[in-house]
């Protein structure tokens, strides 16, 4: 009797290890915040599920893609767009969805996976402040466009950068018929755009879509109604042989991207940048929320 006891135990526990899965998959992440937070996420979620984690955060971009296509890292959140213009060359300018199938198609052949893109796209973005924005009633880029076209005085703050891009300030004023003089474009820095528009010294500002402090400093961000701006959709990328070996892996981390969206991911950056908590207790605060921890 002792003798089956011990080897129902046994088999129960093993039981267990199967369903715990537990596994060595190496997560990665970029040096700024929202990746941090994301890479952070992904292990505590990862972790929870019983798999071995070990986490690489905090590297460049070039060189974390360099490490994944390598076999170094098993799984990190890419951006739609970087993926199409920097790691593939590609600059024809395509919908969201193209550009997520071309980059889907694109990495496929370098052994990588993308999964399930989230509603959080990290790209370049305008801006106003909330009560003036619904003052004006501008709501979108369009509706901008229509404000200025008929005489409404604003001033435009941009980043050196973008004012001179080829596929910047000028090309977006050719997509939106609108024009607006360079009297009333204050070029700075990026940071000191977000200041300058909560300071009221400019009236539009050229924002990051994600970034903490539009919800931080009360700002609207105005709709791409035309779809100018690139898409940047925040997506987790795996390797195929990771993918061959946990296959369950697809589901669980569509399930995270699936929770993921431009005012979340704003939201869990200001936590960070603005209200200097932990990445790791912004993190953890969020699964709990979701019942994924």
């Amino acid at each position: 009797m002792k003798h089956l006891m011990t080897t129902l135990t046994g088999l129960a526990l093993a039981g267990t290890m199967t369903t715990a899965q537990a596994a060595d998959i190496s997560v990665g992440g970029k040096n700024f915040t929202e990746q941090q937070i994301l890479s952070t996420m992904a292990s505590q979620y990862l972790e929870g599920l019983g798999y071995d984690v070990d986490t690489r955060s905090g590297m460049g971009s070039a060189v974390l893609r360099q490490a994944q296509e390598n076999g170094q890292i098993d799984l990190y959140w890419e951006y739609t767009g970087t993926s199409l213009i920097n790691y593939n060359n590609i600059s024809e300018r395509l919908s969201p969805e193209e550009t997520y199938e071309r980059v889907k198609e694109l990495d496929a052949e370098k052994g990588l996976v993308w999964l399930a893109p989230s509603a959080a796209n990290n790209t370049y973005a305008l801006a106003m402040r909330a009560d003036d924005a619904e003052a004006r009633g501008i709501h979108s880029l369009s509706d901008l466009a229509n404000a200025i076209n008929d005489g409404e005085a604003l001033e435009i703050g941009l980043n050196a950068e973008f004012y001179a891009r080829d596929d910047g300030w000028r090309p977006l004023m050719e997509a939106y018929e609108f024009q607006v003089g360079r009297r009333d474009v204050s070029r700075m820095d990026s940071g000191l755009v977000y200041q300058a528009l909560r300071d009221g010294n400019v009236d539009v500002g050229l924002v990051f879509a994600t970034d903490g402090r539009i919800p931080a400093f009360d700002f609207h961000v105005l709709e791409d109604d035309r779809k100018f701006f690139p898409a940047y959709a925040l997506t987790p990328v795996v390797r195929q042989e990771t993918l061959d070996e946990f296959p369950e892996l697809e589901e669980q981390m569509n399930a995270l991207s699936a929770l993921l969206d431009d005012e979340t991911m704003a939201t869990l950056n200001a936590r960070v940048d603005v209200d200097r908590q932990t990445i790791e207790r912004v993190a953890q605060s969020f699964l709990e929320e979701h019942e994924l921890l």
